[in-house]
């Protein structure tokens, strides 16, 4: 019998950001990030912008607000979080980068969360690394850093068109509260 492999679970670096920035962006998936493109620039343009965001510190993708599943020294897997209450600051860095490297303008874009809950942003696992428990063992590690925040919730939101993301949440507690829309997607508001 074949020893189950362990990961490490621990909060990310720095240096890891180009793989958190690809990471998030197959959370977010291809459409949705061509949808915060503006015309003339695509995915490539997309990933240099969320890699400077993942590396600074003021950002909502920043890697201070990541947790990393590791197999050695491969970044397998994210979790990204931060306090809902500080959306409209943490926010102001990726309206600022829009603008500036996929040229369209995000200052209306409505709210994804609010003060309260620890909202997480995104949540990803490379294909290969798939039903190991990743993404389950980064749900638990979230909700620990909630309690560890003094918020009562998580929240996330999930695509419409992703059920099998739907149903590891509903696995582990979540609960539908409202439907909205983001990144020109239906989506699901959950709360843990």
């Amino acid at each position: 019998m074949q020893e189950p492999h362990t990961f490490e679970f621990r909060r990310a670096t720095k240096e890891q950001s180009a793989d958190i920035a690809r990471l998030i962006m197959m959370a977010m998936t291809d459409d949705c990030c061509l949808y915060f493109c503006g015309d003339g620039h695509g995915l490539e343009d997309f990933y240099g912008m969320m890699t400077r965001l993942v590396e600074r510190e003021d950002s909502q993708y920043s890697f201070k607000n990541t947790l990393v599943a590791m197999d050695g020294d491969k970044v397998v897997g994210i979790s990204v979080s931060y306090d809902g209450g500080k959306l409209h600051t943490l926010r102001k860095a990726f309206i600022e980068s829009a603008k500036k490297y996929v040229g369209k303008d995000h200052t209306g874009m409505d709210d994804e969360t609010q003060a309260g809950e620890l909202y997480l942003d995104s949540l990803a696992v490379l294909p290969a690394y798939r039903r190991q428990g990743i993404a389950r063992q980064l749900l638990f590690a979230t909700k620990e850093r909630a309690g560890s925040m003094g918020l009562p919730i998580v929240g996330l939101l999930v695509d419409k068109g992703n059920p099998i993301g739907e149903a590891l949440y509903a696995s582990l507690g979540f609960r539908y509260v409202n439907d909205c829309s983001w990144g020109g997607h239906s989506m699901k508001h959950l709360v843990l």
